[in-house]
C-alpha cells in the first residue's frame, strides 16, 4: 500500500522536529537563552527590538534607587556616569571588530549618521566647508532605511554637495575624484541581504573618499571587522541584536587615524576639551569623545551596559555560525511545510550575502503576520509584501525555527 500524503507530511515533520532537538542539544550557545526574559512565544523580531536580558532590571533598580536616589549628583563621579559613553563604547568595540578608544555611545542612530556623514565630507575636503579638489558629491545607498536617506539629503544641502543614490552593488561605478563620502548599510533592512563591507570600503578609499557604514542590522549578529577593513566611520543602534532596550542609545565609531580631524557638525559641551570651563570658544576634546554632544541619557545608557553582560565569554564567530545554521534550517522547514508558491524567499541563499534574518515575500504579509502573532510566533513585516523573521542566536533555538515554519504553513494553508 502506498503512503498517503498526510502520513508522509507527518513523517517529515517528525524528522525535522527531531533534527531541531539534536541541533539544540549540540548548540554551544544554548545556555545563553536562560540569561533572557522569555516565555513560550517564538520571538523572531530581535532585528527590531531585542529581548530583555535578565540582569537589566536589577541593575536599573540600583541606578535609580542607590545612585540617583542616594548619591544623586555625586554619581557623575562616584558611579562613573560621566565616563559611561566611552566605557560602554569599549564594551561594544570587540563585537564590531574595533580596538578600544574608537567608539562613543550616545544620541540616536539618526543623529550619529548626521555627525559622521558631515564630518566625513569635511575630512575629505580638508579644512573648511568649501569643496577642495572638486569633492562635492555624497553617494548614498538607494535602498537604505528611510531616515538615513533623509539625513544624507540634509547633509548634502548643508555641505553644498550633490546627492547620488545608487544600489550598493553599483557604488564602485559612480565613485570618482568628486566623491567626498559614501553612506552604506551593512545589511538591507527589508531583505536581510548582506553587502560587501570590505570590498566597498576598498573601492571608496581607492577613489580618495571616506565611507560611513550603518551597522544597525549586523552588529551583534556577525563579525564586522571595522579595524581590519579600514572603515572610516560607522554608526549603529543597540536595541536590536545588542538587546539594549527600546530607544537605547546608539554608538559612533571614528577610526583612530581620523580622530584628530573629526569635525563634528554638532559640537556640544560634552565634546569640549574643558567641559566645565564654560568658555565661549569651542575647543574639541581628543579622541572619539569628539562624537559626544550633550548630557548623556544615563538611565538608558546604564541599562545598555547591563544588557551587554550577556556577551561575556561569547565569540562573535560562534554567533555567526549559529545564525547561518538557524536561517538555513528555517528555510528548509519553510520549503518542507509551506504550500508551494505561497511565499518567495528574498533573502539570499549564499552565506556571504545573508545577514541574520529571513525575508519572505507574501501578498497579504500584514494580515499573515497578525495571525502569526496571535498564534505565538512574533516577527514583523514591511510594506507592501515582506514577512521578516529575525534570528538572534543568543536566545533563538532550532526548535523555535521549526515551530515558526510549521505555524506559518498552518496559517497559509
Amino acid at each position: 500500500m502506498s503512503e498517503t500524503p498526510g502520513s508522509a507530511a507527518l513523517r517529515e515533520e517528525a524528522a525535522l522536529r527531531e533534527e531541531a532537538a539534536k541541533l539544540d542539544a549540540a548548540d554551544g550557545l544554548a545556555a545563553k537563552r536562560a540569561e533572557f526574559v522569555l516565555d513560550d512565544t517564538v520571538y523572531l523580531d530581535g532585528n527590531s527590538l531585542g529581548a530583555l536580558p535578565a540582569g537589566v532590571a536589577e541593575r536599573v533598580a540600583d541606578v535609580i534607587g542607590r545612585q540617583w536616589g542616594g548619591l544623586r549628583i555625586r554619581s557623575w563621579d562616584e558611579s562613573g556616569w560621566w565616563t559611561a559613553p566611552e566605557r560602554i563604547g569599549d564594551r561594544i568595540a570587540p563585537l564590531v571588530g574595533a580596538a578600544q578608544g574608537q567608539i562613543v555611545v550616545g544620541d540616536s542612530t539618526s543623529v550619529n549618521v548626521f555627525k559622521a556623514l558631515v564630518a566625513a565630507v569635511r575630512i575629505a575636503r580638508g579644512s573648511g566647508d568649501h569643496p577642495e579638489g572638486g569633492r562635492d558629491e555624497i553617494v548614498v545607498d538607494a535602498t537604505t532605511f528611510p531616515t538615513d536617506g533623509y539625513i544624507a539629503e540634509s547633509a548634502a544641502r548643508l555641505t553644498g554637495c550633490r546627492l547620488i543614490p545608487v544600489a550598493p552593488a553599483d557604488v564602485p561605478g559612480v565613485l570618482g575624484e568628486r566623491t567626498a563620502a559614501v553612506l552604506l548599510n551593512h545589511a538591507d533592512y527589508r531583505t536581510g541581504r548582506l553587502h560587501d563591507l570590505a570590498g566597498l570600503t576598498a573601492a571608496v578609499h581607492a577613489a580618495g573618499a571616506l565611507v560611513v557604514w550603518d551597522l544597525c542590522h549586523t552588529a551583534g549578529a556577525l563579525p564586522v571587522g571595522l579595524d581590519e577593513h579600514g572603515v572610516d566611520l560607522a554608526v549603529g543602534c543597540t536595541y536590536k541584536y545588542l538587546n539594549g532596550g527600546p530607544g537605547s542609545p546608539a554608538y559612533l565609531y571614528v577610526r583612530r587615524e581620523l580622530q584628530d580631524r573629526f569635525d563634528s557638525p554638532l559640537p556640544g559641551w560634552n565634546s569640549h576639551a574643558e567641559p566645565f570651563g564654560m568658555r565661549p570658544e569651542f575647543e574639541a576634546v581628543d579622541g572619539a569623545r569628539r562624537g559626544r554632544v550633550g548630557t548623556p541619557d544615563i538611565l538608558s545608557m546604564l541599562a545598555l551596559e547591563a544588557a551587554l553582560d550577556v556577551w561575556d565569554g561569547v565569540r562573535v564567530e560562534a554567533v555567526r555560525a549559529k545564525s547561518l545554521a538557524l536561517t538555513d534550517f528555517f528555510l528548509r522547514c519553510v520549503e518542507a511545510y509551506v504550500p508551494a508558491g505561497r511565499v518567495e524567499p528574498v533573502t539570499p541563499r549564499a552565506h556571504a550575502e545573508r545577514g541574520s534574518q529571513v525575508a519572505l515575500r507574501c501578498p497579504d504579509a500584514g494580515d499573515v503576520m497578525k495571525r502569526l502573532i496571535g498564534q505565538g510566533v512574533v516577527g514583523d513585516y514591511r510594506a507592501p509584501d515582506v514577512l521578516r523573521f529575525g534570528f538572534t542566536p543568543l536566545y533563538v533555538s532550532f526548535a523555535d525555527a521549526e515551530r515558526a515554519a510549521r505555524v506559518l504553513a498552518r496559517t497559509l494553508d
